[in-house]
């Protein structure tokens, strides 16, 4: 890890920037892709499928057959963990919003606004070196929470050509309505645009790799909503003198393991304790079974040495990790100091991978700054509100000499006369 000492507030701009890629060939071979399963839907598909799978795949949809097999492959203790999981995840997230009152805004004048599921939404459950069969259950929970009526999900075929056993049993047993075996921005085009299997949908959720992002980013431009804008995973630990090295250090690697391009980030007041916490690293890396993936993670990460936990505080605020760790005297109080985080864990025991797995909120959260703006998901983005009004013949006699003044000031007189007209009417006069 690079250490640096006490930066100067100007640097830290430059100190917390993530790592930026040249994304014109990207940003092409996606928009290539998608425009092929736009046009060439299923066949299209198939073709990606042997490019990038490395499998000849005539039917996507997962089978009952297939989801039977997959519920056998996996452990009853794997089973047990997954229901824990589902119990907590469900118990936090099925706390929501109800549609509010309605409000006279002004006599005759009532407004409303009224909260409904999102109809039809798929979900994105990433595969490679580390199947997330526990995204499934972040993205499915919730959904089917919200009441959204259409539930797929993409997913990339394993080297059987299957999707991993877990996965299928973590969508079955969430309630996913179907299941396709297609990974990368091919997956995110089908549930876009839809193809001759794969349905439509009106928003779509999960993390991914830079062509999964990449696809989401370009989709969305042509109209069809995305849970967020999302990059390599990321952590931040804060830490003082009353933290346990060891468990900083465990917390660094768990998601230096996720990938080589992964931000690890240690922010401390107390020069020892980084130098103790390094020391676990390097001590814990090589006994990962994923060390050379942590260890590139790691090597490309910084530990920042700050004049006091204020410090602290501002310059995780910039950095707006997806995931900080709070391991300080007094965390509670610092973490609520906090304003710009994807996920707080606070104190010695909260550990990165409790919420990753099972403590009950998502994983599913904003990367690369964009915690500054998004949340991550909830029962409420499975949601939309419509908003609704409805105006008495008091009602526009009493509004309509704000609109009349308003709309010609913006020069559209059809608006103003849109509501003179109904003024005219109803027998009543206005000033206006």
């Amino acid at each position: 890890m690079q250490i640096i000492e006490f930066p100067e507030r100007n640097a830290w701009a430059d100190l917390l920037r993530r790592p930026s890629l040249d994304t014109k060939m990207l940003e092409e071979t996606v928009a290539s892709i998608i425009g092929d399963v736009r046009q060439n839907g299923d066949d299209a598909l198939r073709r990606f499928s042997r490019q990038f799978d490395r499998h000849s795949i005539d039917e996507f949809e997962v089978t009952e057959h297939e989801f039977a097999e997959a519920e056998t492959a996996i452990s009853a203790e794997l089973r047990s963990a997954i229901a824990t999981a589902i119990e907590n995840i469900g118990r936090f997230h099925a706390v929501t919003e109800s549609d509010p009152e309605p409000i006279e805004t002004m006599r005759g004048v009532l407004c409303w606004r009224r909260i409904l599921p999102i109809e039809k939404v798929g979900l994105y459950v990433p595969a490679g070196s580390a199947p997330l069969f526990s995204t499934v259950l972040m993205l499915a929970i919730p959904a089917k929470l919200a009441g959204c009526n259409e539930v797929i999900m993409c997913s990339p075929p394993n080297e059987n050509g299957k999707v991993e056993p877990a996965t299928l049993y973590a969508a079955r047993v969430c309630g996913v309505d179907r299941v396709y075996k297609i990974g990368g921005a091919q997956a995110i085009a089908a549930m876009a645009y839809g193809t001759e299997t794969v349905p439509s949908v009106y928003k779509i959720f999960g993390p991914g790799n830079q062509f999964v992002t990449e696809a989401k980013l370009q989709v969305m431009r042509s109209g069809v909503a995305i849970d967020m804008p999302a990059g390599p995973s990321e952590v931040a630990v804060l830490v003082d003198s009353t933290c346990k090295p060891e468990f900083a250090a465990a917390d660094l690697l768990s998601q230096a393991e996720h990938g080589p391009d992964s931000q690890v980030m240690l922010v401390s007041t107390d020069r020892g304790v980084i130098r103790s916490v390094i020391a676990e690293v390097e001590s814990q890396i090589v006994r990962l079974p994923r060390k050379d993936t942590a260890m590139a993670a790691i090597a490309n990460s910084k530990a920042i040495l700050v004049e006091s936990i204020d410090a602290a505080v501002e310059l995780l605020n910039e950095y707006a990790a997806e995931h900080l760790i709070i391991a300080t005297d007094d965390a509670g109080a610092v973490a609520d100091r906090i304003t710009n985080a994807g996920s707080v864990f606070i104190g010695n025991f909260s550990c990165e991978a409790a919420g990753d797995y099972a403590s009950g909120t998502n994983h599913t959260l904003p990367t690369g700054g964009a915690a500054r703006s998004y949340s991550g998901v909830t029962v409420s983005s499975f949601k939309k509100s419509i908003t609704y009004q409805k105006l008495s013949e008091e009602g526009i006699r009493n509004l309509a000499p704000t609109i009349e003044t308003m709309a010609s000031a913006e020069g559209l007189e059809a608006h103003a006369r849109a509501a003179s007209v109904r003024v005219a009417a109803s027998g009543g006069q206005n000033d206006v």
